[in-house]
Formats: structure tokens, sequence, C-alpha cells
């Protein structure tokens, strides 16, 4: 393996056909690079997904009211509902793997024109009536002030919490808002807190940075909404799966307010449990045709190997006949041409695997520069391959090396050295 004149010999052969060793081994450089960018670029992808959504609770669910299907106990099909504030309790004694519950409220009556207003400023929002828990589902980090907190709700105080775009457009830059007033569909609330989502990619009824939090009671009272609840989020305890717990707390509310069993577009509903385990699936996919499609283009620069190897082997015929003749056992020749072959695809696959590297190392050096100028949302984040990876990709490189050198390495054995002397 370290024979001196075995290296020689091997590095010679290669210079001697320069451009014919190149062309070879470009198809494997190609291959693992192929591989290394692709997985990057699959990595990066699944970064990006994952990162708008790390924060937020994944053992959540989501439920809202729809027009029933089914007639049922005297109601007409097509019956319009709404939630209520009992169901709140209702769920929490009936239904004690839930962990956290929050009821919300949704200002699509007053969500019209330029809803929002202060002095000579004017601008449409989305209003959301919400109870402190909900933060606990879909956390968030205050610039300035505070989150609603239980005395907002029990008191029915006219505070709220705003999106950061809606600070950028009500406020003078560096201002503090704590304290101000908005006008909101007529009615002043003070603004008690500026707030930035930790989970900008999952906006539930509309954008975050454009949405008013107002005490659930709070809104309910002012813009007389009764005891009206538009959807409830949900986590489950840990332990129990989100898939059983959501079917559970579908089957009480249906039970509270008379629909039909049967009725399956009564309640509709969100599993982000699920959600989370399809996208898992997806990205195993994606990996899994990422892995094919490259190990199949490094197979075809084995073949490439594999074919040059056996025009060496003929041009070196008459040498290995001679060598056969003064006696190397078949091993030796069988060890050399293998090891012609993993040198060749070694470092041609080395370079592809540095050159992969450094393209993906440019790709996040440029991402992270992008996030550095405010944006924030992005869906490609941190492409990168891993050791795991990087290893498992140059063990594959020798594997190839080895397989693409045994035909070639085995047809050079075969030849018997009184006709190797005679060839010319």
């Amino acid at each position: 393996m370290f024979d001196r004149d075995r290296w020689h010999e091997i590095i010679s052969a290669i210079k001697k056909n320069k451009l014919r060793s190149a062309l070879t081994a470009f198809g494997v450089f190609w291959g693992i690079f192929m591989l290394v960018v692709m997985i990057g670029a699959g990595n990066g992808l699944k970064n990006g997904v994952y990162e708008g959504v790390k924060d937020f609770a994944t053992n959540s669910a989501f439920v809202w009211t729809q027009s029933t299907t089914v007639p049922y106990k005297g109601f007409k099909r097509g019956r319009d509902w709404n939630f209520t504030n009992k169901d709140m309790q209702t769920l929490r004694d009936q239904v004690p793997e839930l962990d956290v519950i929050a009821p919300r409220l949704s200002g699509w009556k007053i969500n019209r024109g330029e809803n929002v207003v202060r002095g000579k400023k004017a601008a449409s929002f989305s209003i959301n009536g919400d109870y402190p828990s909900y933060r606990k589902i879909d956390p968030c980090v205050m610039v300035y002030g505070r989150y609603i907190n239980n005395d907002d709700i029990s008191e029915k105080r006219k505070v709220c919490i705003i999106g950061e775009r809606v600070y950028e457009v009500m406020f003078d830059e560096g201002e503090d808002p704590v304290g101000k007033y908005l006008r909101v569909n007529g009615v002043y609330f003070k603004v008690i807190g500026v707030f930035r989502s930790k989970n900008p990619k999952i906006n539930i009824g509309s954008d975050k940075k454009e949405s008013i939090y107002l005490p659930f009671t709070t809104m309910q009272h002012t813009f007389n909404y009764g005891d009206r609840v538009h959807y409830f989020a949900m986590t489950a305890k840990k332990g129990y799966p989100v898939d059983k717990v959501l079917d559970k707390v579908i089957n009480v509310l249906k039970k509270q307010h008379k629909i039909a069993p049967s009725d399956q577009g009564a309640i509709g509903n969100f599993n982000l449990e699920k959600e989370v385990r399809t996208i898992g699936y997806v990205f195993i996919g994606i990996n899994l045709l990422i892995w094919i499609v490259g190990i199949g283009t490094l197979i075809a620069g084995a073949v490439g190997v594999s074919n040059i190897m056996l025009v060496i082997v003929k041009e070196r015929t008459k040498e290995i006949g001679i060598q056969r003749a003064i006696g190397a056992r078949p091993w030796t020749i069988i060890s050399q041409i293998i090891t012609e072959s993993v040198f060749l695809t070694t470092i041609a696959g080395f370079v592809g695997l540095a050159f992969g590297t450094m393209v993906l190392k440019l790709v996040s050096t440029a991402i992270e520069q992008n996030a550095g100028q405010g944006e924030d949302e992005m869906f490609f984040i941190n492409p990168e391959i891993g050791v795991v990876v990087a290893v498992s990709a140059f063990v594959i490189l020798i594997v190839t090396g080895v397989v693409a050198g045994l035909i070639p390495a085995r047809k050079a054995v075969q030849i018997k050295p009184i006709e190797a002397l005679r060839h010319e």
C-alpha cells in the first residue's frame, strides 16, 4: 500500500494521460459535488421551514365553527353556530388531556377600511381578542412594554398590544408607544406593548406584524360579541397525541352544541403536530431522492473510472505479463489496479467535496448578510451537510473506487504471462 515505487508508477500513469485522467475524474468530481450541494440545499430548505416555527407549540391544534352539514335534533342542515365562553370550562372539565386552552376573537366585522387612527395617521389593521395563555402557544418577545395579563382580562381594560408594522405606521421611529392611545373602530385603547413574533411564518387568521391584540373580554364587551368565541387554540399535555385529544375536543363540542356526531363539516380544525410530522416525512423523501440521484451520478463516474482502468490495463499488458513472469502474485496486480482506481476517485471526489462545501458556505454567508439587512423571514437558512454526511460521502468515494477497479483488476490477473509477453 505504501510502496514508493507503486505510487510513483500510479502518478506517472496519470501524468502520461492528463486529459483522459482529468475527463474521467470529472465524472466523480461532478457526482460528489452535486451530492453535497443537493444535500446542503435540502438541509437549508428544511432549516428555513423549521426556523419559522421552532418556538411555536408543535403539540397544538385549533378548532373553529362552520355551518352544519347534517340535520340533527330538529335543527336543519346549514345552521350557523358559535362557540361560547362556557365551552372553555367544559373542555377543561371533560378533556383533562388538554394543557393550554386559549379562546380567540377575530374582528372581521371591524376590520374594514381605515379602522385604526392616531392623530392624523390612519390605517387598516387586523384586530384580535386574546387571553394571556395564547402566548404559551405562539410565543413572542416584547419590543416595548408588556403582554396582556389576567388583570386586563378580569377588569376588561381598554388596552392593546400592537405588531411591529402597526408601530412603524402609527408612531415615529424610536418613539416609545407605551401609554399612548389608538382609536380602534371609534374606541380609544391605550398601548401597553409592541410585540415581535418568534414564529413569523405561522399566521393564524392574520399577519401578526399588522395585528392589534385586545384583551379577550374587552373585545367581547366593547364590540358587542356577547359570549361568542371564534376559535380555540389548545395544546395537549406531554405524552398525549394531539390527534386523539383533538377528536375528544370535537366530540365534546358537538355534544355541547347539539351537532350530529356524524357531521364532519361543522367544526373546522388544524392539527399542527400532524402538519409538522407530514413535513418531516416530506423532507425524508427529499433526502432519499437526493441520495439516489447523487449516488447514481457517482456510479456513472465510477463507470468512467472503470473504463479508463480497463484501457490502462490493456496498455500495460506486457508490463503485467513481466510482473507475473517474475513471480508477482495475483493480489499484487489486483491491489495495484484497485489502488490506482481508489486514488483517482478519492482525489476527484475530495476536490468535489471541497468545492461543494465552499459553494454552500458562500450561499450561507450571503443569506446571513441578507438576514442582517432585515430579511427576517428567510425560507432558506444555513445550508450545510454536517460531519456525518461528509464522512459518509468520503466512504462512498472509497467504495466507488474499489468497485471501479475490480473489473479491470480481474481482467489483469487473467492475463497469461506468455501471451502478455507476446503482446505488442
